[in-house]
């Protein structure tokens, strides 16, 4: 398989909004009302965005993945436990880990024998001061359980369901990050967006999905819609490329050839979605 691929509404602050406006960032399709952060959160999260602990390589990516206002769009607060699935080499658990260090709880839930494991833990070491309480759960996807029913405030995914959707698991996920949220609790979902209309067999290989197919996999699990954003749309990207989404930055599947080209239209065009599990459900 492939390798693996987590506008806050009403943008919180005037700082923010020129953030988002730089990063060509649109607002969100409605109002994002129950779930947004508040202003001395907003503030946490700009200073664990701005972390020295940081790489340089994934600074550099924060005009394609907007972390402040997508974050904030999912609601995610310091004080909340949130489980990020499948984290890979740990973009966002560079910022979600600090941030939610003194209040809240991380866990990066990895694929049982990945090498996500090892690198996560490689980079706990390096800054125990920012990483010091968070911790690796190991799961089989194939047979998922993610924590005790009920035991989370958000579940956050970012561009992954595109491999569940290739190999066959992307149901039983779904259901699994619904069993471990909390009544009111939010899934985010990030993915790469295929065109409207597109048939899933038609783009699966491609790392692109229809977004109809992602939210139909949500709802059937039992989770309600609650919100679109284009805090992560790339207009600039056609979703055509000799390999999918691997064509563009960062991966750079086609090498040298046409690089260039590749580097203009910069990181694929995404979905970003929001879902809540019903305060009824158990």
């Amino acid at each position: 398989m492939k390798k693996l691929a987590f506008a806050c509404a009403g943008l919180l602050g005037l700082a923010l909004s020129h953030a988002a406006l730089a990063a060509g960032a649109q607002q969100p399709t409605r109002a994002a009302s129950p779930t947004g952060i508040d202003a001395a959160s907003a503030a946490q999260l700009d200073k664990a965005v701005a972390g020295s602990w940081r790489s340089p390589e994934n600074k550099a990516r924060d005009m394609y993945r907007h972390p402040q206002q997508t974050l904030s769009f999912f609601g995610v607060r310091p004080d909340m436990t949130v489980i990020e699935i499948w984290p890979s080499g740990g973009w966002f658990t560079e910022i979600l880990a600090p941030y939610l260090h003194d209040n809240g709880h991380y866990i990066g839930a990895v694929e049982a024998g990945s090498k996500s494991t090892a690198a996560l833990q490689k980079k706990f070491s390096f800054a125990p001061a920012q990483y010091g309480n968070a911790k690796i759960m190991e799961f089989n996807h194939k047979a998922p359980v993610l924590g005790a029913p009920g035991s989370a405030d958000r579940v956050l995914t970012f561009r992954n369901v595109h491999n569940w959707a290739a190999d066959g698991s992307a149901e039983a996920m779904f259901k699994a990050m619904f069993a471990v949220l909390k009544p009111g609790g939010v899934l985010g979902v990030e993915d790469h967006r295929a065109d409207a209309g597109k048939k899933l067999d038609d783009v699966v290989n491609s790392g692109y999905l229809p977004t109809d197919y992602v939210i139909k996999l949500a709802t059937d699990a039992g989770f309600k819609l609650d919100a679109q954003s284009e805090i992560n749309a790339n207009p600039k990207d056609d979703h055509n490329h000799p390999k999918g989404v691997w064509t563009l930055p960062p991966s750079f599947d086609m090498g040298d050839t046409d690089k260039a080209k590749w580097q203009a239209i910069g990181e694929s065009d995404r979905m970003t979605l929001r879902f809540v599990k019903p305060a009824a459900a158990k």
